[in-house]
């Protein structure tokens, strides 16, 4: 059975930083999975932030790029995010997800998996950018 475990949310001002972890167990990852963060504003859909695929390429919502920065430990099952120069838009609850059959390449992937209930899906950690 695959958890997925997020850590790091917290409340911070606008311009603040924070890091996202997401720990992995009963999984071992490989290239061929999918590995990203998707999050959730109060009265909004989920929507994809960043993601990265085996080779280590990545993707990034146009929101966040330049800012977010998304990247993996695989020796030890974590999946990482810096968040920089936060922005109150960002205040959401933010989840990882990891797909073992990825149907798209990882761009196609981000905008798509938002709305998948396919692989696993962690409980999300709270982040709140204050003004």
């Amino acid at each position: 059975q695959v958890h997925l475990v997020e850590s790091g949310g917290g409340s911070v001002q606008a311009g603040g930083s924070l890091r996202l972890s997401c720990a992995a167990s009963g999984y071992t990852y490989s290239r061929h999975h999918m590995l990203g963060w998707f999050r959730q504003a109060p009265g909004k859909e989920r929507e994809g932030v960043a993601a990265i695929d085996g080779t280590g390429r990545s993707a990034y919502a146009a929101s966040v790029k330049g800012r977010f920065t998304i990247s993996k430990d695989s020796g030890e099952n974590i999946l990482l995010l810096q968040m920089n120069s936060l922005k109150p838009e960002d205040t959401a609850m933010y989840y990882c997800a990891a797909d073992l059959s990825p149907p798209q390449e990882v761009d196609g992937w981000l905008r798509e998996h938002s709305s998948s209930n396919r692989g696993y899906w962690g409980q999300g950690t709270q982040v709140t950018v204050s003004s």
